[in-house]
């Protein structure tokens, strides 16, 4: 695999060793709702989903809890590159974090477009692998979702619509929000996409093909805000959604949202990146 590039600050700040990493669990994925990987919780997905396990397996619970771990502690001090190795050596239960570490950083961290869209479709191929295994996992759901909007993102609005991303981005979307109605990423996701679809294709179109709308699109990211009030990237896609439906016309909302999320005092290397982005914004 070609070598990704580091992440660009003190990540000593973002290191979780041993207990610490359970102690911050609940903080650092409020806005994902992962369950902590112990091994009481690696044994009950296996035994609902034995096809999960890593195809080399031995049946230490322990050891696989604390591989998953690691990963996780890889992604959250910014080795993102790692916590993919790392959790696609765990079968499907790390499957989060592999794809999200490989979302954070071709999203921040990859300069070539073609290499951030491969990186993208790879995720995408990893979690509708993952959600086949794991269908009742909502992160599976989720993350699928997550990276096809940074896909579309990268291309043409036409060549989005020729592949049906939209349409594949709404449905997984919702089997996150049925599976986890609390998910509060995936309400700020789909506030985008309700604002993005509009941006794109006008309320009537937007509305009467992919059902967006901005009544939609603002409940989503109010939801979002009230269920993860300290999280950078729930005001900047807020931000983000409120510029595309009304442009100069809540402008200032859209700069005070920027500004809170500047303030905030990051968690992760995934935060440290989110904050470093609302500067830039303000520049």
């Amino acid at each position: 695999m070609e070598r990704w590039h580091p992440f660009p600050h003190n990540a000593s700040e973002f290191d979780y060793p041993g207990e610490r990493l359970a102690e911050a669990w609940p903080d650092l994925h409020r806005g994902d709702g992962m369950v902590f990987p112990d091994p009481e919780w690696v044994a009950r997905q296996l035994e609902e989903y034995p096809e999960a396990a890593p195809a080399a397996f031995d049946g230490n619970l322990a050891q696989l809890a604390a591989d998953i771990r690691q990963a996780w502690r890889c992604f959250h001090g910014g080795d993102f590159q790692g916590a993919v190795a790392r959790a696609e050596r765990c079968g499907y239960l790390a499957h989060a974090a592999a794809n999200k570490a490989a979302g954070i950083y071709a999203t921040y961290l990859e300069p070539d477009e073609g290499r951030r869209r491969e990186i993208f479709l790879n995720a995408v191929e990893r979690a509708e692998r993952a959600a086949q295994v794991l269908p009742d996992d909502p992160n599976t759901h989720y993350f699928l979702a997550f990276n096809l909007g940074r896909y579309s993102q990268s291309i043409s609005v036409m060549q989005a619509l020729r592949q049906g991303v939209g349409a594949r981005i709404q449905q997984a979307l919702e089997a996150t929000l049925t599976l986890a109605p609390e998910h509060s990423e995936a309400h700020t996701a789909f506030g985008m996409y309700h604002a993005e679809v509009i941006d794109k294709v006008g309320k009537m179109i937007g509305a009467m093909t992919y059902g967006a709308s901005i009544e939609a699109a603002l409940e989503h990211f109010e939801r979002a805000l009230e269920l993860t009030p300290d999280s950078p990237i729930a005001r900047i896609e807020c931000a983000n959604g409120l510029y595309l439906l009304f442009g100069e016309r809540r402008l200032d909302e859209v700069t005070e949202l920027y500004v809170r999320a500047s303030e905030m005092s990051p968690k992760d290397a995934m935060e440290k990146l989110d904050v470093e982005a609302a500067l830039a914004e303000l520049e």
